[in-house]
């Protein structure tokens, strides 16, 4: 395996394939969002959940930000204005992100302002102002104020001896005018918000519920203040002596995207570390302000922060809807998903005594294949690893990490692992975006515990999610394996929904034995069996695989083409897409979140069929599936069909050879590709259009809501 990084371009045009065949990435992703605030939009779900959609939607908007469009600034700026494959220049297409991501803004401050927060109300949830209560909660508030907030409080002044203060990005502050009464001179000082303080307040102090006389249904209501609007009302204690001329909410977005130079393996955990305290300083690139901020103000932040007018979103307050998910997490059954508890899965289950279960037994008698959240995370992969580290049979444990949890039981099992004496190694993505932080404290963590901790190739991500288990047993060493499309992390696994199989198959065996030396020694040429390896051979083995389907077809053969994949953007596996359809093979693509492949266009992909779920849970996994004229060929793994997932990155396809699976798999696609389920349609103008009605007008199937249903019908709850 090579660390070098290809550059690849889109493909010349064949002459059949039009020059405009690519959709652009970035203004794909905004799709993307927008059916995420179509979720919030829709008065058919539990009103709770809305609101921790709008918090979904905002959070991602601003991850958005903070690196796709902090990167198309920063090729502007260097001059590396080159033409995508889409056609548009980066230039062109920051302006379109600028204009759709106004509209989107101003989409979901109506969504909540004028449909969600009067819901809430008449639920007894009030999003109130200082305004609205009475003078028995403003004494309340103001000893809230004075015990909790105040002394956290910095108040930053801009004078001759003060410069314009930093602000740091994604943070909620107080833009504050005040007046030396003595000269008339008007100031500008900033006050921040605190972050580690509640954003919305309960109106009683002690976080109990207001009681209202005039409370429509007879129950008592739960009032909320923004912070920000406790501290406006209390600036004077943060200057005493001074008029307080007016006050104004802003945050800015900066650019927190970076790149490390690898030039040396050893020394990447310390680059890592430097490169996260620049992260903080990156430039703005995004300014939203309260609407009605005086022209001042407004000139002056945009000024001080050196952005322009195209950059500044002015949205009524409250600003930084991530903070709804305080509102989200309130305890009212009525108004969210109906509860959901994962399930054992029945091959796991069936190994269940009065002792705790043998996993090791289970997966020695078939391959498991796990689809969570449905089938638990914790009675079957953390399981399977905590029997591991006590198992004293078990010598070897490896494992990649590129995401997990606060207070680990992952992490636990690896350092009981290592304390018991086996030979513990554990490849840490330092890389993983936003995660670095965390993922540096593990990763010392296990050091320190004795863990063997490497950090992959130079150059390269590693992104797959493999677990390889070498135990001792009277026929010899065996070992046991997982290979999945999600990351260890338990708290994720009850939100996303991923796929992972558990194996003892010894071609499994000898691939991760393999890749695991790839990543951790020197092994370039290394071949594998059930395996398919990034970033040298992902999209060469798809590629084969789609050809291999045209040829079948055009001979008159059995075939079609299935893919689900969180992202599509890579020119030469949609060419090759293209290609298949052109000669007739019928297409079907599940995609979440980036399409750049533009489906139902006559003449170049008539063949291909697109959809996207959204709903209760993350769709997040990976399946490949080609029918191989009646012998179905299935890949499940960890690698989406973009250029870092097929050039920078180690990703890990396995295929799927249990004929159960194989079954299984075909018709969860099948499924999730039915006009009976409700999803979103691509349309062959590149929009997307909801369907959630079926023909008779009855609803479309919620084909979560399918899966969560067949699983309480097992009946075997996790322990």
């Amino acid at each position: 395996m090579t660390a070098e990084v290809s550059m690849l371009r889109a493909p010349a045009a064949p002459p059949e394939l039009s020059a405009d065949r690519f959709g652009d990435r970035e203004l794909s992703w905004l799709s993307f969002n927008d059916r995420v605030l179509q979720l919030a939009e829709d008065p058919h779900l539990p009103l709770l959940e809305r609101v921790r959609f709008c918090a979904i939607f905002s959070s991602n908007l601003d991850e958005f930000f903070m690196v796709r469009v902090a990167g198309l600034k920063r090729r502007i700026g260097a001059g590396l204005a080159v033409t995508g494959a889409s056609g548009m220049t980066p230039r062109q297409v920051l302006e379109a992100i600028e204009a759709r991501a106004h509209e989107l803004m101003r989409r979901v401050t109506r969504c909540f302002l004028e449909e969600i927060r009067p819901a809430l109300a008449a639920e007894g949830i009030e999003m109130v102002h200082w305004a609205d209560l009475e003078p028995s909660e403003h004494d309340r508030l103001g000893k809230y104020f004075r015990r909790q907030i105040f002394p956290v409080l910095t108040p930053l002044a801009v004078d001759p001896a003060h410069p314009f203060p930093h602000i740091a990005g994604n943070s909620l502050n107080l833009a504050v005018m005040v007046r030396d009464p003595e000269t008339r001179k008007e100031m500008f000082a900033r006050v921040k918000v605190p972050e580690m303080l509640p954003r919305f307040i309960p109106v009683d102090a002690k976080g109990k519920p207001r009681r209202s006389a005039d409370a429509a249904l007879g129950m008592g209501r739960t009032s909320f203040v923004p912070l920000e609007d406790v501290m406006a009302e209390h600036l004077d204690f943060l200057f005493p002596g001074m008029e307080v001329v007016e006050h104004w909410s802003f945050r800015i977005t900066r650019n927190e995207d970076f790149e490390v130079e690898e030039d040396d393996a050893e020394n990447l955990l310390k680059a890592m570390e430097r490169e996260l305290l620049r992260r903080r300083f990156g430039p703005p690139i995004r300014l939203e302000v309260a609407q009605g901020i005086s022209p001042n103000v407004r000139k002056l932040l945009v000024r001080e922060l050196k952005i322009t007018e195209r950059e500044v979103y002015e949205l009524p307050e409250p600003l930084d809807y991530r903070g709804l998910n305080v509102i989200a997490d309130l305890d009212r059954s009525d108004l969210h998903y109906q509860p959901f508890v994962p399930t054992t899965h029945p091959q796991l289950a069936e190994v269940e005594s009065a002792k705790p279960t043998d996993i090791f037994a289970a997966i020695a008698r078939r391959d498991v294949l796990l689809h969570h959240p449905y089938d638990s995370f914790s009675t079957s992969v953390q399981t399977f690893l905590a029997q591991a580290a006590a198992d004293p049979k078990v010598l070897a444990i490896k494992q990649t990490l590129y995401r997990t949890s606060g207070e680990s039981p992952v992490i636990d099992s690896l350092i009981d692992a290592a304390h018991a004496g086996k030979q513990v190694l554990v490849l840490v993505e330092l890389k993983a975006r936003f995660d670095e932080q965390a993922n540096i404290s593990w990763a010392r963590k296990l050091e320190e515990a004795g863990v063997h901790v490497v950090y992959g190739l130079v150059g390269l991500k590693t992104h797959c999610k493999l677990l390889l288990v070498v135990r001792q047993e009277s026929s010899g060493l065996a070992r046991y394996c997982h290979v999945g499309t999600g990351n260890y992390n338990p708290k994720t696994a009850r939100q996303y929904e991923d796929l992972g199989i558990l194996t003892c198959d010894p071609d499994v065996g000898q691939d991760l034995t393999r890749l695991f030396n790839q990543l951790s020694g020197w092994a370039p040429s290394s071949s594998f069996t059930r395996l398919v390896v990034a970033p040298t051979g992902v999209r060469k083995g798809l590629i084969e695989r789609i050809d291999r389907e045209r040829e079948n077809h055009l001979a008159g053969r059995e075939a079609w083409v299935k893919i689900k994949v969180n992202s599509i953007v890579d020119e030469g596996v949609i060419d090759a897409l293209y290609a298949a359809s052109q000669d007739g093979v019928p297409i079907e693509l599940l995609v979440r979140g980036i399409c750049a492949l533009r489906a139902g266009v006559p003449g170049l992909s008539e063949n291909i069929v697109v959809r996207s779920i959204l709903g209760r849970f993350l769709e997040h996994s990976r399946l490949f599936a080609f029918a191989n004229d009646g012998a179905p060929d299935l890949l499940i793994g960890s690698s989406d069909l973009m250029h870092r997932n097929l050039d920078r990155r180690v990703e890990a396809l396995v295929s799927v050879t249990d004929p159960g699976h194989v079954t299984e798999l075909l018709d969860m696609m099948a499924v999730s590709m039915d006009d009976a389920t409700a999803s979103w349609h691509l349309m062959p103008d590149g929009t997307w259009e909801p369907h959630r009605l079926q023909e008779d007008g009855s609803p479309a199937a919620d084909v979560q809501e399918m899966y969560m249903t067949r699983q309480r019908r097992r009946g075997v709850r996790v322990r």
